[in-house]
């Protein structure tokens, strides 16, 4: 279950409770707002495999360009091994394999560059996510104490 859906259905039973008068305090149904946080407890964890699954993306993006650098890099060197064979255009054919291979590494670290930004964009959006959805799980155990606490003075 999307964890959002879940924090939109504690925003709804907090909404649905009864106020006590003259105070900000609410009765909550106890057995509803437990199941709605063991939910939770199971929805983070899919959140936290689909940050894995960004990882995991960002390592292929990467072994890929990787080996088109390498595919390249070996492409050039071929290329200039048979230059080489010619005496009039030795250096020409050496000039160009390194534009190549520079040119080769210059694309693989851009590569490199453009799939950590991702990674680092994707996971910074998944915490402050997780982070505002702590804060409203444990903003909602606080006024569940709160409001046991205070039942437990009145009845007292």
């Amino acid at each position: 279950m999307d964890i959002l859906h879940l924090v939109d259905r504690l925003e709804e039973l907090l909404n649905q409770s009864r106020p006590l008068f003259f105070t900000h305090n609410v009765l909550i149904d106890e057995d509803r707002i437990l199941d709605i946080i063991d939910q939770m407890r199971v929805a983070v964890p899919d959140e936290v495999k689909k940050a894995q699954q960004l990882l995991a993306q960002r390592d292929r993006i990467l072994a890929q360009a990787q080996e088109e650098a390498n595919r390249t890099i070996a492409i050039a060197r071929e290329k200039s091994d048979q230059l080489v064979q010619r005496d009039a255009i030795v250096q020409a054919a050496q000039t160009e394999a390194d534009q190549v291979i520079a040119q080769s590494l210059t694309n693989a670290e851009k590569t490199r560059l453009d799939a950590d930004h991702y990674v680092v964009e994707s996971l910074t959006k998944l915490e402050v996510e997780l982070d505002r959805i702590l804060n409203q799980v444990r903003n909602g155990i606080r006024a569940l104490q709160q409001e046991k606490s205070k039942s437990e003075k009145d009845e007292s």
